[in-house]
C-alpha cells in the first residue's frame, strides 16, 4: 500500500484536502486524519497516484540539487538483486577520501525512500563528510516495510553483510541510526546482532507494539467514524501488526513481546537487556499542544511512552550511556518547511557525529 505525505493539496472542487497519517506520525504506520474542508472525505487515496509521483518526482529533484550543493561526496546506488530496483537494495554516499573510520547505517520511516531522507535531512552527507560511509537501506516490501519483523531483518542482514563484504570492513566500527520505524528498526536489529554496533540512535520510534497495537485500535473508534475509507486504513495497519505478530496482544502476547523492540509489559525485559553494553540515544519532541491542535491526538498515540519508558528501564539495568534527548520546537518539514515535531529535523546532525565518534 503507497503512503502519500502528510499533507497534500487535493484538486477536486479546487479546494485543500489534507491527510493526516500516523504512519508518517510515528511509524509511519498508523494513519491518523483525513479531513477535507469541503466536509467530503476523500474516497479513494489511491486516485491520487499521479500527484503522489509529481510530488515524489520534485522530492527526487530538490534532493539531487541540495545533494550537489552541499557535498561533493559520490551517490550509488546498489541492488542486490539488479532485476528488482524497488526494494532489497541499497544508497551509498562515500566520504570524501580513505581512510573511511567507520560506517552507518540510517533506516528510512515507513513510506520513505533514500531520496526523501536526503531531502529532509543532511545527515547523510555530514555523516560522510566525517569519514563515515553512510548507507540508507530499503528492504523486502520496499518502503511498506516495516523493518522490526524476522523478513525485514533478515533482508537488512543481508545489506550489511552485502556493504561489509564488498568494502572489506569486517574489522571497521559500524553505527546504527533510524527516523520513525526507521528507529525501530535498528533498535531490534541492535538487540539481535552477534556484532554488536559502536553507537544507536533512534529518532521518534515507535518500539513497544502492544502499545502501537491497542493505540491503533482505539484510533479506530476516534477516528474511524469519518467513513469507510479511514476505517479501513486502520484495519489495515492492524491487520498488519496482527500477521507480524501472528495475533493480537490478547492471543499472542508472548511474540508482542519477542517481537518488540521494547515491551512495557514484559517484567523479563529480555529485549533490551541485549543492549546493557550498546551506547543507544533516541530522540523526542513531545509537542502535546501540536498533536491535539493539529492532530486530535494525545499522548498515548505518541512514541514518548515508548521512547522514555525504555530508557529508564535500560539505565535502571546498568546502561550509563543510555539517553532520552527531548527537543522543542525543533521539527520541521522540507521542502516548505512546516511545522511538525515527528521530524528528521529534530536532531542536531553536528552534535550526533561528535557523539557517535566519541564512542569506544
Amino acid at each position: 500500500m503507497k503512503i502519500p505525505p502528510d499533507n497534500i493539496v487535493d484538486g477536486y472542487n479546487g479546494k485543500w484536502v489534507e491527510i493526516y497519517y500516523k504512519i508518517y506520525r510515528f511509524a509511519s504506520a498508523k494513519v491518523v486524519y483525513l479531513k477535507s474542508k469541503t466536509g467530503k472525505a476523500w474516497k479513494e487515496i489511491m486516485n491520487c497516484k499521479l500527484r503522489l509521483y509529481m510530488y515524489r518526482c520534485s522530492l527526487i529533484i530538490l534532493s539531487f540539487l541540495m545533494m550537489a550543493e552541499l557535498s561533493a561526496q559520490k551517490i550509488e546506488k546498489v541492488f542486490l538483486d539488479k532485476n528488482d530496483t524497488t526494494r532489497n537494495c541499497y544508497t551509498i554516499i562515500y566520504p570524501d577520501s580513505l581512510p573511511w573510520v567507520g560506517y552507518l547505517f540510517l533506516v528510512p520511516g515507513f513510506g520513505e525512500t533514500a531520496e526523501d531522507v536526503l531531502l529532509q535531512t543532511k545527515l547523510p552527507v555530514e555523516t560522510a563528510k566525517k569519514g563515515i560511509l553512510t548507507i540508507i537501506p530499503t528492504f523486502q516490501d520496499g518502503v511498506s516495510s516495516f523493518g522490526f519483523d524476522s523478513l525485514s531483518q533478515q533482508a537488512f542482514h543481508r545489506i550489511v553483510d552485502d556493504v561489509t563484504n564488498r568494502y572489506k570492513l569486517q574489522n571497521s566500527e559500524y553505527y546504527l541510526g533510524g527516523f520513525s520505524m526507521g528507529g525501530s528498526t535498528v533498535v531490534k536489529f541492535a538487540e539481535t546482532a552477534d556484532k554488536k554496533p559502536k553507537a544507536v540512535f533512534a529518532i521518534d520510534s515507535p518500539l513497544d507494539f502492544e502499545r502501537f497495537y491497542n493505540s491503533t485500535k482505539r484510533d479506530v473508534v476516534l477516528f474511524g467514524k469519518g467513513g469507510a475509507d479511514q476505517e479501513n486504513i486502520y484495519l489495515y495497519l492492524l491487520s498488519r501488526i496482527e500477521q507480524i505478530m501472528g495475533g493480537t496482544p490478547q492471543t499472542a502476547l508472548k511474540n508482542y513481546h519477542e517481537i518488540s523492540p521494547y515491551s512495557l509489559s514484559d517484567t523479563t525485559q529480555a529485549a533490551i537487556k541485549r543492549l546493557l553494553n550498546v551506547p543507544i540515544r533516541i530522540y523526542i519532541e513531545p509537542d502535546i499542544q501540536w498533536w491535539l491542535d493539529e492532530r486530535e491526538t494525545d499522548v498515548f498515540g505518541l512514541n514518548i511512552i515508548d521512547c522514555s519508558a525504555m530508557v529508564n528501564e535500560l539505565k535502571r539495568l546498568g546502561n550509563d550511556r543510555a539517553a532520552l534527548i527531548v527537543t522543542q520546537n525543533k521539527g520541521y518539514r522540507k521542502p516548505d518547511n512546516n511545522r511538525h515535531p515527528h521530524s528528521w529535523s529534530i536532531v542536531d546532525n553536528r552534535e550526533l557525529i561528535e557523539w557517535l565518534l566519541q564512542q569506544k
